[in-house]
């Protein structure tokens, strides 16, 4: 008898010593509490009295030829997500704070082996059938079977139960935060609607689903019109009182970034943000602009930004050697390029958490020190000794000096100047190609391929539609390209998509690198998301680490929101934190009323 009191005390307390605590919440932070308490009536960034209706008409150089967002061929039509809700929702204020949408609550254990998802009842599909947690385990099995492959290795293990009509539970035996929060972003599809259908393969008719927008009319790859879903469930709720505030929304498809500038000029786009200096300080005149017509403004940007640059797809075995690539990144005249076409009005960039605290500046010291003293056999000898900046020119034009430390690398990485070129041991030349997909751009990569024939290096410019471009960057049929990398207010788990190696046939590892040692920081950066101590350190051990390895020339970013619009808006005052809040604007009658009649509707 007292054998089983013992045995039946044993199992109370392994029974208590492996209890949970159980979080039930509106809303689910990575990191901290959420700004936000349950019963919120609207974000703080928005008119909640701000009127609905009218148009608005932006252009867009992405062409399409089909409808689902997640085909693996084709390109997709501008706002193909809009048709969707999600589990949840983020406000542009915080930084990976998942507010409730279509469910009502989470829930989940301190030790994030589970999440349960209550939902709401109120929600529904664009034909009327009632949303249920049938149609979310449906969705993230579908995902898992027949999305893109990072989705079925991102959740590798994870299982979706239905519990109820209205609730559903994903199991997660890694324990991870990181995948829990990564369910919280799940696209809802109707069971109903997608059980018969293919989600790999492009859609020649706009797919149903929860979201807010329906499909009005639409000319493959010429324009696409979309109309607010008069009987959208979730128009009053909380996360979107003061958003969706036109009725129609509409893209126009311009092949040539300048002419879609002129058709703004016409009247043809209602407003248009400007990433280009020269276009900002030369285009945007005229006599709409004298009439007040068209309105300019520079807002000031201070949110993080992703690395952009000259990306090297480091599998490319011209590209492999670390010296190559420093070699080729010394014949990039940012100075010139910033002074003789940009007008002096951007920024060089030099970090991949760009305008955040995790750049990596001056030497390491303290407990990144520390970390990456542990690999130091595996790491550049300037990672302990240097600042990582890129190269510096008095913006003359001139390269003597950058010429001659580019051939001596090259030479280290057995690459010889024969003839005025630069030849491999066998004698063949340095040749390669860059792909860009805005004409734009070929202003400013002129100049660079002048420099590198100067060391005998040969480059090639293929501009491409952007079909092509995304057709390309899938196979990885590219040696550089022009794009972004790293970003986000705080290093997080997305990471792993650019880097780690378990996703290098993921679209956003465009430099194909990897490395154990990459891995090894990323994993340590999502087990420290609540650290931020540790979180600082490795964010910028990795940055560091990133940098010295020389897979991006780095461009540059612009100080501030460049944008111009036809005076038809009206706003809130306060801009949300890390965005521009254009989904915040509103159609103002009086205002509208005053303009000359265009094509594009108000």
């Amino acid at each position: 008898m007292l054998k089983i009191i013992f045995i039946g005390l044993a199992v109370l307390v392994s029974n208590f010593s492996y209890a949970q605590n159980i979080i039930t919440s509106h809303a689910i932070a990575q990191r901290g509490e959420p700004k936000y308490a349950a019963g919120f009536k609207h974000w703080d960034y928005v008119n909640p009295e701000a009127p609905k209706g009218g148009h608005l008409t932006s252009g867009s150089m992405s062409t399409f030829d089909n409808f689902n967002r997640y085909a693996r061929r084709g390109t997709s039509a501008p706002g193909a997500t809009w048709f969707f809700d999600q589990l949840t929702t983020q406000s542009l204020d915080e930084d990976e704070v998942y507010y409730c949408l279509v469910c009502t609550s989470i829930s989940y254990p301190d030790d994030y082996s589970w999440v349960s998802y209550k939902l709401n009842t109120d929600a529904k599909f664009q034909d009327g059938k009632p949303l249920t947690a049938r149609d979310i385990a449906f969705s993230f099995n579908k995902f898992m079977t027949q999305g893109v492959n990072q989705f079925a290795k991102y959740f590798d293990g994870v299982t979706v139960e239905v519990i109820a009509d209205d609730e559903v539970k994903f199991i997660i035996p890694s324990k991870e935060q990181e995948i829990l929060l990564g369910t919280a972003s799940l696209t809802i599809f109707p069971e109903h609607y997608y059980k018969d259908r293919d989600l790999t393969e492009p859609f020649n008719e706009p797919p149903l689903g929860s979201g807010a927008y329906i499909v009005e009319e639409f000319k493959m790859g010429q324009h696409v019109v979309y109309k607010r879903n008069p009987e959208y469930w979730a128009i009053n709720h909380p996360t979107q009182i003061g958003l969706l505030n036109f009725d129609f929304r509409r893209f126009d498809i311009y092949k040539d970034n300048t002419v879609m500038l002129e058709a703004f000029k016409k009247g043809e786009i209602d407003r248009r943000l400007e990433s280009d200096s020269k276009f900002w300080a030369t285009s945007y005149k005229g006599k709409n602009f004298d009439a007040n017509y068209i309105k300019t403004e520079e807002i000031e940007n201070q949110t993080p930004r992703q690395l952009k640059g000259f990306i090297f797809n480091t599998t490319r075995p011209k590209f492999s050697d670390r010296n190559v690539r420093e070699a080729i990144g010394l014949m990039f005249d940012f100075e010139w390029t910033n002074k003789s076409l940009f007008f002096g009005a951007d920024t060089r960039s030099y970090s991949y958490f760009q305008n955040s605290d995790y750049m990596a500046r001056q030497t390491p010291v303290g407990r990144e020190l520390e970390i990456l003293t542990a690999f130091k056999d595996q790491l550049p000898a300037e990672v302990f000794t240097k600042e990582f900046n890129p190269p510096k020119t008095d913006g003359s034009g001139r390269l003597r000096k950058k010429t001659r430390q580019a051939i001596s690398l090259l030479k280290q990485a057995g690459w010889q100047l024969k003839d005025r070129k630069m030849v491999d041991s066998k004698g063949k030349p340095f040749v390669f190609e860059i792909m860009l997909w805005r004409p734009s751009d070929e202003r400013f990569v002129i100049p660079f391929q002048k420099n590198l024939a100067i060391i005998g290096i040969e480059l090639q410019i293929r501009t491409v539609d952007i079909a092509q471009a995304t057709n390309r960057l899938r196979e990885r049929e590219y040696d550089m390209l022009i794009h972004n990398l790293g970003g986000g207010v705080h290093p997080s788990g997305n990471l792993k998509f650019s880097f780690q190696k378990k996703f290098v046939d993921s679209t956003y590892n465009s430099s194909g690198y990897t490395s154990e040692l990459v891995d090894l920081l990323i994993d340590k950066i999502i087990e420290h998301q609540k650290n931020l101590d540790e979180l600082k350190a490795y964010g910028m051990a990795l940055d560091r680490v990133l940098l010295w390895q020389h897979l991006v020339i780095p461009a540059w970013h612009n100080r501030n929101y460049r944008i111009a619009y036809w005076d038809k808006f009206s706003r809130p005052e306060q801009i949300p934190r890390y965005d521009l809040g254009l989904d915040t604007w509103w159609i103002d009658t009086h205002k509208a009323a005053i303009l000359p009649k265009r094509n594009a509707l108000d």
